[in-house]
């Protein structure tokens, strides 16, 4: 007798089809189908939220302790941030040039409906500075701030890293949970094609079949800007410094960026990051468990994209010309507001609100168009973001190991 073959559960190829599903289905399903998948897409971004901060906190303390040295801690740090800086740097350029090389929003014609649309408040970089250390560590966890989390994590494992021995008791607890965490994503993972389908079809529903339509020119010209991005400069990235194949890199991130895809968040997707990462990467985990949470948190290339393409295609659409130190400005200010821009979905639009203003447009105008397409923006923006915080932590594999001759 023949031996049954076991079936293999390839959860990339799930989520794939999870996600073609939830497109068909969003666009025709009829109304009563909404609220029951909303409710399943609800459950499921509630079961990954769940593990997120214990799992960020566990693993970075861990990783830290597992370095042995604060010199490289404080270096693996100070590297990722100048590679988030600098490509979404690199990002913020390309979205200002390509669209005025396209003539985006040329033959649009944007007027006012005379309806204010309330801008979300925005802090800016320096808000963002000055709250980097929590005076309530519980607060911290209750309202989901994920800065101060890394900022206090990374405090409890140099002072583990410091007292050694004496502080061995919560570096064991730390493992414990962390193990835990891992565990009960593991499980959660094996939903994920059946929560991204739910996700993508309420978003589908939702906006429709018209919405999709509208902006259609500028959402095919972002989305081949951010299949262009992600191909060159972190395939390059990975292939020239990180010496990995591209091929093993994207076939490796899959199911993160899938799931980044589905959910529009990049907080969201970590705990499936650092298990891509690890597993599939074989990255190490002192270096995942600070670049990851670092990349959800400061990495947004692609939100750089979004912002600086949605105001060249405006002011083009609203006849507003933007002079060159218009430009240099945006270009700044979208560095800074980027790194401020919470790693949830519609994080960005308060970052935009806060930047049309610079460029001289006309917020109540042009705000509700830019929240109508937000979502269709913003799923294509969390996979790029998610595959940027992968790239660098491939890369870091290979630079770190380099450095110190391992």
């Amino acid at each position: 007798m023949k031996e049954k073959r076991k079936f293999k559960y390839n959860v990339t190829l799930w989520i794939v089809i999870g996600l073609a599903l939830g497109i068909v289905v969003g666009l025709v399903m009829p109304d009563f189908m909404y609220t029951p998948l909303s409710v399943v897409a609800t459950i499921y971004m509630s079961a990954l939220r769940m593990m997120i901060y214990p799992l960020v906190f566990c693993s970075l303390v861990m990783g830290i302790v597992g370095i042995g040295n604060i010199t490289k801690t404080g270096k693996i740090g100070l590297h990722a941030l100048l590679w988030y800086v600098g490509t979404t740097f690199f990002a913020s350029f390309l979205g200002l040039i390509l669209p005025k090389i396209l003539h985006l929003g040329e033959g649009a014609n944007i007027v006012s409906t005379g309806a204010e649309v309330e801008a979300a408040t925005f802090g800016g970089l320096l808000d963002t500075v000055t709250s980097i250390l929590p005076s309530n560590p519980i607060v911290s966890f209750v309202e989901g701030n994920m800065l101060q989390i890394l900022a206090f994590a990374v405090i409890i494992g140099l002072a583990c890293l410091s007292l050694k021995e004496k502080a061995q008791p919560v570096v064991d607890l730390c493992g414990a949970v962390n193990d835990i965490s891992i565990l009960v994503v593991s499980k959660v993972m094996m939903c994920t094609p059946v929560g991204v389908f739910c996700c993508i079809a309420t978003v589908m529903y939702s906006n429709g079949v018209s919405t999709m339509l509208e902006l259609g020119q500028v959402m095919l010209a972002l989305y081949i800007t951010y299949a262009l991005y992600a191909i060159l400069i972190y395939g390059g990235m990975v292939k020239l410094v990180g010496k990995m194949s591209p091929v093993k890199f994207f076939k490796g991130v899959a199911p993160a960026a899938l799931n980044a895809f589905g959910t529009c968040s990049s907080s969201a997707t970590i705990p499936i990051s650092m298990k891509c990462a690890t597993e599939n990467l074989e990255v190490p985990e002192e270096i995942s468990s600070l670049t990851l949470p670092l990349g959800a948190t400061i990495n947004m290339d692609a939100v750089s994209i979004v912002m600086s393409f949605m105001i060249t295609f405006f002011a083009s659409a609203c006849g507003i010309p933007l002079t060159t130190g218009t430009m240099i400005t945006i270009l700044a200010c979208n560095v800074l507001l980027s790194i401020g821009t919470p790693g949830v979905p519609g994080g960005a639009i308060a970052a935009f609100a806060a930047l049309a203003p610079i460029a001289g447009l006309p917020v109540s105008t042009i705000l509700g168009v830019y929240i109508a397409v937000n979502t269709l923006a913003d799923m294509g923006a969390t996979c790029v973001n998610v595959l940027g915080d992968l790239a660098c932590t491939t890369v870091m594999k290979y630079t770190l190991r380099k450095e110190t001759g391992k």
